[in-house]
């Protein structure tokens, strides 16, 4: 076997058997995930992509470990941002903590399906008119322009989404308590449930967000937009996508109670995608920007916006005094 061919199987074994053991072990129907059982599951999936970071070091080559790297934290940063609106959505649907995880994880399995599409969709385009990422550029620059100026998440209604209008024109949905039921069959007629339609709207925002998310790692993974994608760098993109979504739901139960504690991050990404807009834009004057850079900007920026959030809260409490 090729080296590729044994990355990729790797690849595919490591998710197989995360997802059994996810599903089966720590997922257990009607089971109310704990902070302390999330922080150990977050463990678990962050552990889980730092030993694939390790392993393609050794069997690919540092630049592809630090690519996928880069590639991951700044998918796992957005994702950070992404929970507080599925925050907002389990909240305005008034989800059952006995239902939450199971809703999570079916609206998580099918946001991989439709990035795995996108992605595919996408490479396919860039390779063909590899100045799109001059357009994605400019795009990545505004929305983190507008993230940054945004007052918070809180601005974000689910009851106004053109998905849930969408469900509500087209299928019958009941109002009934779900009681882990995502179909209901009344007078003979079948109904969505509430469940089911914070599976689809959850689907549908991590969609949105891969707007965001794919020409992000796309930048950073390709360093030189006029070279058509290697296998590696395909690998890097799916491999970094695929693990940061199966860690959402882990992170949504560990930061949802922590959602004022960072209310500066969204700042600190939006410097992120800022920075990232203006790398693909100095790219058509044969200007590049190494990895090392990109990963030194992405912590830095992290960390910082991190810890500026924890000192307002600090300084928020004394003041309460």
């Amino acid at each position: 076997m090729s080296v590729d061919q044994i990355t990729y199987l790797t690849f595919g074994l490591v998710l197989v058997v995360a997802l059994l053991l996810d599903l089966g072990l720590m997922s257990k129907k009607n089971a109310v995930i704990s902070v302390k059982k999330a922080f150990f599951q977050t463990l678990f999936w962050v552990g889980l992509s730092v030993a694939f970071a390790i392993f393609l070091w050794f069997e690919k080559t540092p630049l592809t470990a630090t690519k996928y790297f880069t590639a991951y934290l700044m998918e796992w940063s957005l994702s950070i941002d992404n929970i507080f609106v599925f925050i907002l959505i389990f909240s305005f649907f008034k989800v059952e903590e006995i239902d939450a995880g199971r809703a999570l994880l079916i609206g998580i399995l099918l946001a991989i399906v439709f990035r795995i599409i996108f992605i595919a969709i996408g490479i396919e385009i860039i390779d063909r008119f590899h100045w799109i990422l001059y357009i994605f550029g400019v795009f990545l620059v505004y929305t983190g322009y507008t993230l940054f100026f945004k007052k918070d998440d809180a601005e974000f209604d689910p009851g106004e989404t053109k998905i849930y209008k969408f469900i509500n024109r087209f299928f019958r949905v009941t109002l009934i308590e779900p009681k882990g039921r995502y179909f209901v069959n009344l007078h003979g007629k079948i109904y969505f449930t509430t469940l089911a339609v914070v599976v689809m709207i959850l689907a549908s925002v991590d969609v949105a967000f891969a707007l965001d998310s794919i020409p992000t790692v796309v930048s950073l993974v390709r360093q030189d937009p006029t070279i058509d994608f290697s296998a590696d760098d395909i690998l890097v993109i799916y491999s970094s996508n695929v693990f940061a979504v199966l860690g959402l739901r882990s992170l949504f139960f560990l930061l949802k109670g922590a959602a004022g504690k960072f209310d500066y991050l969204q700042q600190g990404i939006a410097v992120v995608l800022v920075f990232i807009g203006c790398k693909m834009l100095i790219e058509y004057f044969d200007v590049h920007i190494g990895i090392g850079v990109s990963l030194g900007v992405i912590v830095l920026c992290l960390v910082v916006s991190i810890l500026y959030s924890q000192y307002h809260v600090r300084k928020r409490a004394k003041s309460a005094l």
